[in-house]
């Protein structure tokens, strides 16, 4: 009885508190940090949204952990060194998030650029910092693999929102869920998945993602230079997720 009453407050407090905690305080600064003209579009607040955004990055990671994941040593573990630089990371991007409903002549559009470069940059060292001092956890997984997704949706959509990148550069944020749907039907069909091809390119290629994105989100670069570079950086990105597909389905050649 006891342990499950452990397990629950411990769920509660991830699921529930550490969110809530998370939001009213990344909100609470960026509301003393960002001017008046940073909110604009829909009426809606920039620090309120990425307070909301911060908060669905840490539930999603806390919900999908099981409850002895929980209970044993969960708060240790978040609070480590590399995930504390992950948490960075994440807190990051979710500022990025909130320049979704500021006008794109705000005062301080420089932030996206700074904050989702800086995230970008930090995006190594969280991993090397856990393998050198600590241990890589589940924890650390989650929360890196639920930052990642969300940096790559977050970004590019200001920077569309905005106008500086054409709209059909969001087909970058999409690939990796149209991906991962795919895999899920597949197997929902009783169809055979087979394994990924043992490759780099698809974790270089997005990097450069990340560069280049941040480059289109600092204000001075001509945004007719970045729409003329969108296809050519876009296309090898695309054809890895298509590559991963045919590998998985079997398609490829030489295997099942």
């Amino acid at each position: 009885m006891a342990e499950a009453h452990q397990r629950r407050s411990v769920r509660v407090g991830v699921g529930v508190g550490l969110p809530l905690v998370a939001a009213v305080a990344l909100a609470a600064l960026l509301l003393r940090l960002f001017p008046a003209d940073a909110t604009g579009r829909w009426g809606f607040s920039a620090a309120a949204v990425a307070g909301v955004c911060w908060a669905g990055q840490l539930w999603y990671v806390g919900y999908g952990l099981d409850s002895e994941g929980l209970t044993s040593g969960f708060w240790r573990r978040l609070l480590g060194l590399a995930n504390a630089v992950t948490l960075v990371r994440g807190a990051l991007y979710a500022v990025v998030a909130g320049f979704v409903v500021a006008p794109p002549e705000t005062s301080v559009a420089w932030v996206p650029a700074v904050c989702y470069g800086a995230g970008a940059a930090l995006d190594k060292l969280d991993g090397t910092v856990a393998r050198t001092v600590g241990r890589e956890t589940e924890v650390g997984r989650r929360l890196d693999m639920a930052f990642d997704t969300f940096g790559f949706v977050a970004a590019p959509l200001v920077a569309v929102l905005w106008g500086l990148l054409p709209v059909w550069y969001l087909s970058i944020s999409a690939a990796r869920y149209v991906f991962r749907g795919a895999v899920w039907l597949r197997r929902v069909r009783g169809l055979p998945v087979g394994d990924l091809p043992d490759s780099d390119l698809g974790k270089y290629l997005a990097g450069v993602q990340m560069a280049f994105v941040t480059i289109a989100l600092v204000p001075p670069v001509p945004t007719d230079l970045v729409w003329t570079l969108a296809p050519v950086v876009l296309a090898p990105s695309l054809a890895v997720f298509t590559r991963d597909y045919l590998a998985v389905s079997g398609r490829l050649p030489g295997r099942n």
